[in-house]
């Protein structure tokens, strides 16, 4: 989707279920993750956690940063979390009007 000339992506982060709070809390301070991720030009448009899954981390940025998003999440998520990401865009108008 582009929202002001800007793409929306959705990163799932999935806890790696061989690791405990600990460990993954050590993993992503050694890989600076909360330094790199998102890069500063990114916008959050939401976070959330989904019990027993990880977190859900909506953002809109740039096209051309896709690059560096994705390289913010290899260099600080991975070894924590299971990460997989989603074009996003929104469905509530088209929801509304087929509820009416």
């Amino acid at each position: 989707m582009i929202k002001n000339n800007k793409m929306v992506l959705s990163y799932v982060l999935k806890h790696q279920q061989n690791k405990n709070l600990d460990e993954i809390v050590q993993i992503l301070e050694e890989n600076k993750f909360w330094e790199v991720f998102p890069p500063k030009e990114v916008e959050v448009l939401s976070w959330q956690v989904l019990i027993g899954l990880g977190h859900v981390v909506t953002l809109a940025f740039n096209p051309e940063l896709l690059r560096t998003v994705n390289l913010s999440i290899e260099k600080g998520a991975w070894g924590a979390f299971d990460t997989t990401a989603y074009a996003t865009y929104d469905y509530m108008n088209q929801w509304k009007s087929k509820k009416e």
